[in-house]
């Protein structure tokens, strides 16, 4: 399990997820066959809101585990799980031998009406999480936003919700991205004066394209400072020097992660096994 995995100075992880199209499997199993030879402590596979993807999600998280050898944490939301899926889902994971969770509360479907939404079985991470401990001995991974959920009502708000997630039986945290280190370090320090001692890994993505910043941001809610965005202004026009420069911003937020002592690197690797053979190599 990747608790065992804490005995090291800083755990080394990232994220896939499943092709659209089924045919494209076979494409996600060579990122992670190049992926596995920088021997990550784990590889985590999202899974689709609302299921969508749950099926790809085992099977890959299940390439992971038993052809890569790398443990795999798989994604898991509570949208559209009642507590029958959900004992199947574990169930299923438990016969491929994945024994690691990332739970999730997720975003509501397209498919899925606003009622629906609103009346769904298990309406947060943490009433996932404690159905998770009762019903098996996975680990259980949670989210975390250093910019603080945007649900949330405030920072004072949102530890309280953290700390639920923790004394539920969270063994480790993972942040949403985030682009500036200082944002991460205050927010450490406000939830070890929380009494929120968990494991937390510090979720990277490198910003190899103009694109993906605009998509990023709306999704995470992240701030952008102004250093990055003067690199999205600067190489606009060029991909290939956006790419080299949005992976030298990744190294150096690592670099000085790992300086600071952080727990874990987590690089949103986006199916992207060059980037983040070249974050790891010049990093770690």
């Amino acid at each position: 399990m990747i608790k065992e995995k804490y005995n090291k100075k800083t755990v080394f992880s990232c994220e896939v997820f499943p092709p659209k199209r089924n045919d494209d499997i076979y494409d996600i199993f060579k990122t992670l066959d190049e992926i596995k030879l920088l021997n990550p402590d784990f590889i985590s596979v999202t899974y689709g809101a609302g299921g969508s993807n749950s099926k790809k999600t085992a099977t890959i998280a299940a390439y992971i585990q038993n052809i890569c050898e790398v443990e795999a944490l798989a994604h898991m939301t509570a949208v559209g799980l009642d507590e029958a899926s959900l004992t199947e889902l574990l169930e299923e994971l438990k016969k491929k031998q994945v024994n690691n969770v990332l739970a999730l509360r997720g975003d509501k479907p397209r498919a899925m009406t606003d009622e629906e939404f609103d009346n769904r079985y298990y309406k947060h991470a943490s009433d996932l999480i404690k159905v998770i401990n009762e019903k098996s001995d996975m680990f259980i991974a949670a989210a975390c936003y250093p910019e603080i959920h945007p649900e949330s009502k405030s920072k004072e708000d949102d530890l309280k919700y953290l700390k639920l997630k923790a004394d539920l039986g969270v063994d480790c945290f993972i942040t949403q991205m985030f682009f500036d280190n200082d944002i991460l370090y205050r927010f450490l320090e406000d939830m070890r004066n929380a009494g929120i001692n968990v494991p937390v890994h510090a979720g990277i993505m490198p910003i190899t394209n103009v694109n993906l910043l605009g998509t990023s941001v709306s999704i995470s809610v992240s701030s952008v400072p102004k250093k990055l965005s003067n690199l999205i202004a600067k190489y606009s026009e060029d991909p290939e020097g956006m790419k080299k420069a949005g992976t030298e911003y990744a190294i150096n937020q690592v670099t000085d992660l790992i300086k600071h002592g952080v727990e874990g690197i987590h690089i949103y690797s986006m199916n992207k096994s060059d980037v983040t053979t070249e974050i790891y190599k010049a990093a770690f």
